[in-house]
């Protein structure tokens, strides 16, 4: 069984990477499962003079129990967000111990125009670099005009979307166990 972690980069309740995010999941081979992390990013501004708030230490159990981790990267100002750049900077310390320190993972996102998050992601993609984490190139998930594939509840209603899913779904979880210690 492959236990993965799905993360969602907006804190938007009704967000087209949250759907997203929940229709990956909804696709997966019958050997893997994905737990979303809702809330994961309500953290305070990293201050490395601070304690380790209780929030954070309980990311950083959620994605070390993980196997593999899929993070939904929207696109704000040509970037990732702040509060997922923000968890990124909690969890990557200390940096021996970071529970993203050669974890697998996946990058997905949607949009409502056309890049489909392709510079965030390209950002998040050498940000991982820093904790050595796997991170899975192909297949890109890369989502434009989201609005169009998903119904107003945030259910994914575009076949060729859902094809790519069952595609990056299979792909990460084979992925992730070549990456598996031992």
């Amino acid at each position: 069984m492959v236990a993965l972690l799905g993360i969602c980069g907006s804190l938007r309740r009704a967000s087209l990477n949250r759907a997203l995010l929940q229709a990956v999941a909804e696709n997966l081979p019958a050997d893997s499962t994905m737990q979303l992390l809702d809330g994961a990013l309500d953290l305070p501004i990293f201050n490395s003079d601070q304690v380790e708030p209780a929030a954070v230490t309980h990311l950083k159990d959620t994605m070390r129990a993980a196997d593999g981790i899929v993070f939904a990267v929207p696109e704000y100002n040509y970037s990732i967000p702040g509060g997922l750049k923000n968890a990124l900077d909690w969890i990557s310390r200390p940096v021996v111990a970071s529970p993203l320190r050669g974890k697998p993972c996946a990058l997905i996102g949607a949009a409502s125009g056309m890049s489909g998050t392709i510079r965030a992601q390209t950002h998040m993609r050498h940000i991982l670099v820093f904790s050595d984490s796997p991170c899975m190139n192909q297949p890109e998930v890369l989502i434009p005009r989201a609005q169009e594939r998903f119904d107003a509840e945030g259910k994914l209603n575009d076949e060729s979307t859902r094809a790519l899913l069952v595609r990056f779904g299979a792909t990460f979880a084979a992925f992730v166990q070549r990456h598996k210690p031992g």
